[in-house]
């Protein structure tokens, strides 16, 4: 449930980013509109201010001076007209514009945004006369910046499809891959019980006068499938901490799999180096799983005719240290990290998840920490736990 949640908080978040980035975007966009707008009304304010003296000079001469070298300069539409809206002159109009229709069609559009000048002479103490208006459109630099807006906006909204279409992808393979590897990792618990099963039974059947001999081995591999049935049902729920002897605990799972190797096919000799008496509050059935997936994955990696596998338990001040070291093929130190993460394996057919919910049961729910500290192809590897 937690994983739909962050899922579903992760889809959420990435939509309230999209959306205040185009909120954002367009707010800027549209200042920067008003200021270049603002800005072109200054100047064609002034260039009103320059031809109605110039009219009111009566000086041809100041006219065509203020059309030739000032008027010509203007970088945006611009149209004049009388005071009943005939068109006088115009400058700097769209190419495609052609005709006196398509003029005032330009101009009536360009009004609808920007507020003609009125073309007026005469001071405080004379009444003021409108001659015309002045008429002006965006120029070029505000359509660029208006089109290119919109080229963000759907660079924006791609990159969320992307990052929405990605996302769940991605979940949806990790989760196909998880329960796959969930299924093998279920059979892996499995196998060594039902190995040893199989093999009372064959040996039951060889010697049927010493079954007594192996009615306690049976039960303590059905105690153990029953072990790893309640590990599967309780996974997901609130672990519950007890006062436990590690040291017993530990010995214990070290002669469970000494008796059930031949089982797995191994040539394989489990030490024992545990300091006795080491008490700890901890979740004792979730522990003893990540260091028996610990110890597995060391059997397994022994591909040599005499395998060994070391394991120590030590008290340290505060910390009680774990290592658990075998003889068998290293870990290359750039997958030293990597192997914790799920879905990685150096096995051709591992899943990736053994030691990946090992250091989840260790470092997520007891606090703990879980790292390789030594591997090589010679000498083997030496996972070390401290709690």
């Amino acid at each position: 449930m937690k994983l739909y949640r962050h899922t579903g908080n992760i889809k959420a978040g990435l939509f309230i980013l999209g959306v205040s980035l185009i909120i954002g975007l367009l707010t800027y966009t549209q200042l920067l509109v008003k200021d270049l707008r603002e800005d072109n009304r200054e100047i064609v304010r002034l260039y009103a201010n320059l031809i109605a003296n110039v009219v009111q000079d009566d000086n041809d001469a100041n006219l065509d001076f203020v059309f030739e070298n000032i008027i010509q300069k203007v970088k945006f539409p611009l149209i004049q007209t009388d005071i009943e809206n005939n068109i006088q002159m115009w400058k700097n109009l769209p190419e495609e514009i052609k005709t006196k229709e398509q003029i005032y069609s330009f101009m009536k559009f360009s009004d609808e945004y920007n507020e003609p000048i009125p073309l007026t002479y005469g001071d405080e103490n004379i009444e003021q006369i409108t001659l015309g208006y002045l008429h002006y459109g965006d120029s070029a630099i505000v359509a660029k910046i208006q089109i290119w807006s919109y080229i963000e906006i759907m660079a924006i909204g791609i990159f969320i499809f992307l990052g929405f279409s990605g996302f769940s992808f991605i979940r949806n393979n990790e989760k196909k891959h998880i329960w796959v590897g969930m299924a093998r990792e279920t059979a892996h618990q499995l196998g060594t019980p039902v190995s040893a099963l199989m093999g009372w039974v064959e040996w039951m059947k060889e010697y049927p006068n010493k079954t007594q001999e192996i009615i306690p081995e049976i039960e303590t591999d059905l105690q153990r499938l029953e072990q790893i049935s309640r590990r599967f049902s309780n996974m997901g729920s609130k672990s519950d901490f007890e006062e436990f002897d590690l040291s017993v605990r530990m010995e214990k799972i070290i002669k469970y799999l000494t008796k059930r190797l031949p089982s797995l096919g191994k040539k394989v000799q489990l030490v024992n180096d545990i300091e006795p008496g080491i008490i700890i509050v901890a979740n004792g059935s979730l522990l003893a799983w990540s260091i028996e997936n610990i110890i597995r994955n060391g059997i397994d990696s022994i591909e040599k005719g005499h395998g060994i596998v070391s394991v120590s338990v030590k008290k340290e001040l505060n910390d009680i240290k774990i290592r658990i070291k075998d003889n068998g093929k290293g870990i290359p130190k750039k997958d030293w990290r990597n192997i914790f993460r799920p879905g990685f394996s150096t096995k051709q057919a591992g899943w990736g998840l053994g030691l990946s919910l090992a250091n989840r049961i260790i470092e997520d729910i007891h606090d703990g920490d879980l790292k390789v500290i030594e591997s090589s192809d010679t000498g083997g590897t030496i996972f070390e736990i401290r709690l």
